[in-house]
C-alpha cells in the first residue's frame, strides 16, 4: 500500500509528534505509517481523513501486489 500521509502532513506543517498527539497515537505510530511499516485501522484512517478534511483514498492507494 502506497500513502500520502507524509505530504499531507507536510502541507499542514505538522510534526509527526503533532499528527500523533491530534489523533492519539504515538510519534513512531505515524513514522511506521509513512514509512509502509505498518497499516492503519480503519479507525485510525478514518481519524486522519477527518483531521484534514480529505477522504481515506487521498492517503491510501493499493499497490499492484495488493490488488
Amino acid at each position: 500500500m502506497k500513502n500520502r500521509l507524509k505530504i499531507e502532513r507536510a502541507i499542514l506543517n505538522l510534526t509527526q509528534e503533532e499528527l500523533a498527539e491530534k489523533i492519539g497515537v504515538s510519534r513512531q505510530t505515524i513514522n511506521s505509517i509513512e514509512t509502509n511499516r505498518f497499516v492503519p485501522s480503519t479507525v485510525l484512517a478514518l481519524k486522519l481523513s477527518r483531521l484534514f478534511g480529505k477522504s481515506v483514498n487521498d492517503f491510501f492507494e493499493l499497490d499492484d501486489d495488493d490488488k
